[in-house]
């Protein structure tokens, strides 16, 4: 019979091997991240996606991931974490190989294809995110999440950062031989080859939670209910909804305004996106201190009040140093909206309460006002030069695609007029500080800002 000494030299092997072989599998799965992020749109505009599939490839994937999402409760009652994860991380590497299969084929429906595999690929990532995050919840010592978790952000920040400059060089040398095709296949590849070694770094590591977690979907829904009851959450998720909804409405459409408008390389496309990432990066750590002094209720509102000004910026002139200081200028406002409404969220929950039912709740509604922004600035899109004709602003809005810009600032204008009075300033309570509630940096796009994953409270340390 193994001794307690035994037991604890057994998992201390099995820790260390398995945290390691985590921060393998971030570097790893960053070329995924880095192109189904930063190339779709690309991507997209290449094989000729009309405006209207340009809002669609925003919309549907976001949608068909959120309902993933929520799927993913119910399979983990059937089958174990961490089958669900392999299985799920083999399927996007396989999806991935079919879109650099599909860059060389080009059919007819080729978008429409795209668009599939798009929500296939996001489908999934939603499948497996919840149970990779209590996966890794569950075995990281609690004294360890912060600094762990940390350094794997890192890990996949600048991983992905490099395998975006590389892919626009990449896209740049190959469209210059006219063989962009073979460019993007080039990188659907290397994204599925990161995406397999992925999954097979997954299968190494070990899981102590062998049997499968029963769990009561009627208590779930009854939770949401809950949630959605409570009328400061319902304001919140609102707010943060309704924003990303005007933000799809033009977020397609920057990539298509670069690389067809303004003619820009693909590696000066990439590098305006670089410019609004690192921004975000950078200044993290000034919002997280500012939110602790003055609170994120502050941050909120100073940010939500910037962002509706920086699609009317893109307006003034297409110089491409002008377009990478406007990038940066919008990473400042993303970054302190991303990290202020994760922590509002942990401040307004009520004590005890589940907060993955309420960030569930939230990601669910953004989601579904995301796909209706995107239909609608497809729409709007398409019909944008006769508008700007008829209206008698052609002059002004030289470019068809101003309309969509300046029909996403009007709405986010509207938003932040409608929601921010209405934003309350969470009861005062004993909380950690920022960086004791550990975050992972999910994904983040230059376009949106940061992504960001809640794993866990850790207990403040004594000093």
């Amino acid at each position: 019979m193994p001794t307690l000494n035994n037991r604890r030299s057994t998992r201390h092997l099995w820790l260390r091997s398995t945290l390691r072989y985590s921060q393998k599998e971030a570097l790893a799965s960053s070329a995924m991240t880095a192109t189904s992020d930063n190339f779709f749109n690309a991507f997209a505009i290449f094989i000729q996606a009309s405006m209207s599939q340009l809002g669609l490839l925003t919309g549907f994937p976001q949608l068909f991931g959120a309902l993933m999402q929520f799927l993913s409760l119910g399979i983990g009652s059937y089958f174990c974490r961490k089958n669900i994860i392999i299985v799920g991380a083999t399927l996007q590497a396989l999806g991935l190989v079919a879109m650099s299969i599909l860059s060389i084929w080009r059919p007819e429906n080729a978008v429409w294809y795209f668009i599939a595999l798009a929500m296939l690929h996001h489908g999934l990532l939603n499948l497996v995110q919840p149970h990779w995050r209590a996966w890794m919840g569950n075995i990281v010592p609690p004294k360890r999440r912060g600094k762990f978790f940390a350094s794997r952000s890192r890990i996949t920040m600048l991983a992905s950062l490099a395998i975006f400059i590389i892919g626009g060089g990449l896209l740049t040398l190959t469209s210059s031989i006219d063989l962009a095709w073979l460019g993007f296949s080039l990188l659907f590849l290397i994204a599925a080859v990161g995406r397999f070694s992925s999954a097979w770094l997954l299968y190494k590591m070990h899981d102590p939670q062998v049997q499968i977690q029963q769990k009561v979907l009627n208590s779930t829904w009854l939770k949401l209910r809950d949630a959605w009851q409570d009328p400061v959450f319902k304001q919140y998720s609102l707010l943060v909804a309704t924003m990303q909804s005007m933000v799809a409405i033009s977020a397609p459409f920057f990539a298509v305004y670069m690389l067809n408008n303004l003619q820009f390389s693909y590696i000066e496309f990439v590098l305006t996106g670089v410019a609004s990432i690192a921004t975000q990066f950078i200044t993290l750590k000034f919002w997280g201190k500012f939110s602790d002094k003055f609170g994120n209720r502050l941050v909120m509102i100073i940010t939500c009040s910037m962002i509706p000004f920086v699609p009317m910026l893109w307006l003034f002139s297409g110089d491409f140093t002008y377009i990478l200081i406007i990038q940066a200028v919008s990473g400042l406002w993303w970054s302190g909206f991303s990290l202020s409404t994760v922590n509002y969220l942990y401040d307004i929950r009520p004590h005890q309460a589940d907060f993955a039912t309420y960030a569930a709740m939230q990601a669910g509604l953004s989601a579904a006002l995301v796909f209706i922004g995107s239909i609608v600035g497809g729409v709007i899109a398409s019909f944008a030069q006769p508008f700007a004709q008829i209206s008698g602003l052609d002059n002004i809005l030289s470019h068809s695609i101003f309309v969509v810009f300046l029909a996403s600032s009007i709405g986010r204008l509207c938003v932040v007029a409608y929601f921010i009075p209405r934003l309350q300033e969470p009861t005062i309570r004993q909380r950690p500080k920022m960086l004791d509630i550990v975050l992972r940096v999910s994904r983040f796009n230059a376009i949106s800002g940061v992504n960001f994953d809640w794993l866990t409270v850790t207990k403040k340390r004594k000093k």
